[in-house]
């Protein structure tokens, strides 16, 4: 008979979890990830003695893990992450999705889309440099996306002597700035990536550390649950035609759909039954889908329905409206400015948006804000007030985490912010 802890345990094994790795440039975020996956033994067959022969030729006195992940002969040569790696790893408990995030300020937006696919967070900081300007902007980052599970690692402590002292020192300092945008770190561990202290073993350097290790930390992540307990956001992909019948594709964002539920489609006000749900490979007695799903619906009405549609219950609709505020951040070459049109999108939806006012400049060093700003630079977070041309379908970011995150196109450059309350 298997016990509660074994089910649980097994359970655990088919869950993957996604953990961005983030920091600023040279903290060690590629080190710290190369001799993870060594210690969790998740190194191909023969990589460990390849990464110690192409330090040996580089002169390295040790091995440098950052080999391992720098696939690109550019990043090796700059000695910098560029783009955003995605590692496959397990420990014992469950399987995992490392996502590398470039620390240089020149690729933040391939930080921002790591970042935005993650369930949880890794903040590197370097024991000697403490926190940095892409420590703070990268926190204030992961603050915008919504990351709740964030931990802090104090790295390099081997270049401090593995000195208690100075990682209370950073150590306070991070807390410090975290609590002042709202964050709270719930675990803060001092790493030597390079030598493994504190990684999946503790190390004989830190015996006055009583917490736990980075694996350790890892596993007491927790999955999302899908929000199914949210009211119903179905947002639709596209129209099909298939033996004479109308099938509406898309994803369910939040919620259950169900076979006989009435639905209400935003922004066009429209209303019909669901007549069946279909799937691939076909299920005959498939009478529900639950968020996460992406499923097709046949409708007991012919009502007019296209791709950006958001069905909803009719109770539970969400909210129509042309104008709304969001913290952004700026990640566009020309600075983004009142009067200035984007195109936003969020699920499936798109519309143009134009830039009624800036309501707040926000300096991600010091938090200081600018409130008679005439102008978002590159790189800048803040607050706006876009107006669009017509009535949409948005709800509050914190109550739908996927539909209440837009993106902004600005030609081939984007920005990923989160929505806030309508403007009244």
């Amino acid at each position: 008979m298997t016990s509660k802890a074994t089910q649980t345990e097994s359970v655990l094994k088919y869950q993957q979890l996604r953990v961005v790795i983030v920091g600023h440039v040279d903290h060690g975020k590629s080190t710290l990830i190369g001799r993870l996956l060594y210690d969790t033994d998740s190194l191909p067959a023969g990589k460990a003695e390849e990464i110690e022969k192409v330090s040996a030729r580089r002169g390295a006195e040790s091995i440098e893990w950052s080999f391992v992940l720098d696939a690109f002969q550019a990043e090796r040569d700059q000695a910098v992450t560029i783009d955003t790696t995605q590692i496959w790893f397990s420990t014992a408990l469950r399987d995992y999705v490392i996502i590398d995030a470039p620390g240089h300020r020149e690729f933040l937006k391939n930080m921002v889309s790591g970042a935005a696919a993650a369930d949880a967070a890794i903040l590197v900081v370097d024991a000697a440099e403490g926190v940095q300007e892409q420590t703070r902007r990268h926190a204030y980052l992961l603050h915008l996306l919504g990351l709740r599970q964030v931990a802090v690692v104090i790295n390099k402590m081997d270049s401090q002597g593995y000195d208690a002292e100075r990682f209370n020192e950073v150590a306070k300092d991070v807390v410090a700035y975290l609590q002042s945008i709202g964050m709270t770190p719930q675990h803060i561990v001092p790493l030597s990536a390079r030598h493994g202290d504190m990684m999946a073993g503790r190390g004989d350097h830190m015996d006055w550390y009583q917490g736990k290790t980075l694996v350790e930390i890892l596993d007491s992540f927790e999955v999302a649950a899908p929000p199914v307990a949210r009211a119903l956001r179905f947002a639709v992909q596209d129209v099909y035609r298939q033996n004479k019948e109308r099938i509406v594709v898309g994803r369910v964002e939040t919620g259950i759909l169900r076979k006989g539920d009435t639905l209400f489609f935003s922004p066009s006000g429209e209303k019909a039954g669901v007549k069946s749900i279909e799937v691939w490979p076909p299920q005959e007695n498939k009478v529900e889908a639950r968020a996460g799903e992406a499923i097709g619906i046949t409708l007991d009405e012919k009502i007019f329905v296209e791709r950006g549609h958001i069905a909803s219950h009719e109770k539970n609709q969400p909210m129509l409206s042309n104008v709304l505020q969001a913290n952004i951040f700026w990640l566009g070459q020309t600075p983004l400015a009142v009067g200035n049109s984007y195109k936003i999108r969020y699920a499936t939806h798109e519309a143009m948006v134009t830039v009624q006012s800036i309501d707040r400049v926000i300096d991600t060093q010091d938090l200081a804000q600018d409130e008679d700003g005439a102008a978002v630079e590159r790189n800048a977070v803040a607050e706006v007030t876009l107006r669009a041309r017509h009535m949409l379908p948005i709800d509050p970011y914190i109550d739908y985490f996927r539909p209440g995150r837009p993106v902004l196109h600005d030609r081939t450059y984007i920005l990923r912010g989160r929505r806030g309350e309508l403007d009244s």
